[in-house]
């Protein structure tokens, strides 16, 4: 299991790879845009390890309109792929977000 903010020119050149040594899924989790921007303010706000990343820049960056929210491109790969909208909870469920990542 890997996990991290994948944006597609970052993440397919090195999963591409091990497409022939695992079974890779991909789950993209999403979320709306004004989330997001508390989410981002909450974690600068409350997380010193954040500081190392110039989180604590961002949401003034985001509110001067220097770093709008937007999505990342999906890894553009084939393999199977489950979008999670994670903006109240998670849909779909994480019973069906498990059974889509379960290898069987």
């Amino acid at each position: 299991m890997a996990e991290a903010a994948f944006q597609d020119r970052f993440w397919r050149p090195g999963l591409a790879p091990l497409a022939d040594l695992a079974a890779i899924r991909a789950v993209r989790c999403v979320v709306d845009a004004a989330v997001a921007r508390t989410r981002i303010t909450d974690r600068a706000a409350s997380d010193p390890r954040r500081a190392a990343r110039a989180d604590a820049e961002l949401p003034d960056r985001v509110a001067r309109g220097e770093r709008p929210i937007q999505p990342g491109a999906p890894i553009a790969l084939d393999v199977p792929s489950l979008v999670v909208d994670s903006t109240r909870g998670w849909i779909p469920g994480l019973p069906e977000i498990v059974s889509f990542a379960r290898l069987v």
